[in-house]
């Protein structure tokens, strides 16, 4: 087991290594992918949309490895697919999902390891308006089995809602998408330590499902 376990990590640092070295060729610094997704979100609700990175051409750069412009963080939800809301085709964007973008110790080394080994600068915590985890945490009905694990890391966001004013779901989601980019920022070593030089950007941005746009917070 320890030496399959010494393999992968070997695999893995090896292909992080050829793709970095390639990632910081593209030169895409964390405000000009900020940039690109919100003229990306524009096309969207706009209408305007213009995915043309998916077909065979694509895939067969693609064989070379990966260059993601953009950590996305977002939830699970089937009504927020990031690279469709963003119109970026295939390898554009490196998405993490979880119920409610809830970052555990595996979401948070998928994030290390694009920061570390792809070398993306921009990390998005993207939630959503309407969000059934956020509702269902605010239930506080008695879920089953794992899904606890997911209400009990959203209850300090709805917990602080409870206390201000105006709609309780929105203000949840808010504190959601906060709560997270907190955890993120603060995130020893990679991450605080590239905010601190100045080579990682971490923000929050919230999408509404009726009218297509990404609010960024």
């Amino acid at each position: 087991m320890l030496k399959k376990f010494s393999l992968f990590v070997v695999a893995m640092m090896l292909l992080g290594s050829t793709v970095s070295a390639h990632g910081s060729e593209t030169g895409v610094t964390a405000d000009d992918a900020l940039k690109m997704l919100i003229a990306g979100n524009q096309r969207y609700y706009s209408g305007l949309h213009e995915i043309v990175d998916i077909g065979q051409g694509r895939r067969n750069e693609l064989l070379k490895g990966q260059h993601p412009s953009a950590i996305i963080v977002s939830c699970s939800d089937s009504r927020v697919p990031p690279e469709l809301i963003f119109d970026n085709g295939l390898g554009a964007l490196f998405v993490i999902r979880t119920a409610g973008e809830v970052v555990d110790d595996e979401a948070l080394g998928s994030v290390e390891y694009a920061i570390e080994h792809l070398g993306v600068k921009l990390v998005v915590v993207l939630g959503h308006e309407d969000c059934g985890a956020v509702k269902a945490t605010i239930a506080g009905e008695k879920v089953p089995s794992h899904i606890s694990a997911i209400a009990k890391a959203i209850a300090p966001a709805v917990d602080k809602a409870k206390t201000q004013q105006g709609d309780l779901v929105a203000n949840a989601v808010n504190n959601n998408v906060d709560m997270i980019v907190s955890k993120l920022k603060a995130s020893e070593p990679i991450i605080k330590e590239g905010i601190a030089r100045d080579h990682v950007k971490v923000v929050g941005a919230v999408y509404h499902l009726e009218t297509g746009k990404v609010v960024f917070r």
